[in-house]
């Protein structure tokens, strides 16, 4: 195989970073994108030149206005589209946000309609089941400190 045709095969997947910020009551942050009929976690594409992390912390900022801590990548998730080719989606610990970060929130109007905190057992009925099982492992993993890889969603077998 000649250097041309291994890098033909080689993966350019897409990458998107994003944040799971908790309440008190440990209820799960999630935006209500308005190009998405889908509620969503803070978080977008990974730039050129920039590391997963990187994007989360800029993507929370933009998206919401805030700065907080972004801590340890609860999730890597393996998650191709039939439009948009492979992805690879990573999922940080955003923490829980305090309510002087929670004041702060202004949220990117041209691209969020709104916000809200919900209880972990009802993802299922405001997302994408393979959104609603990543964020639940990002749940798990951040309960049990660990780090969880999934494709689509589901830990492999």
């Amino acid at each position: 195989m000649t250097d041309n045709e291994h890098e033909a095969k080689m993966a350019r997947p897409r990458m998107a970073a994003g944040a799971l910020f908790f309440d008190e009551a440990d209820q799960v942050l999630l935006v209500e994108p308005s190009y998405k009929n889908y509620r969503d976690v803070p978080g977008g594409y990974v730039e050129t030149g920039e590391s997963p992390r990187q994007a989360c912390v800029r993507e929370v900022r933009e998206e919401l206005g805030i700065e907080p801590h972004i801590g340890h990548l609860l999730v890597i998730d393996w998650a191709p589209n039939p439009g948009e080719g492979d992805k690879v989606l990573y999922l940080f610990d955003g923490g829980q946000l305090s309510e002087g970060d929670r004041e702060r929130i202004v949220l990117q109007a041209d691209e969020l309609r709104t916000y809200d905190f919900h209880p972990v057992d009802q993802l299922s009925e405001l997302t994408i089941p393979r959104l609603a099982r990543r964020i639940t492992a990002g749940v798990h993993a951040r309960t049990n400190d660990l780090t969880a890889y999934l494709e689509h969603g589901v830990g492999p077998v």
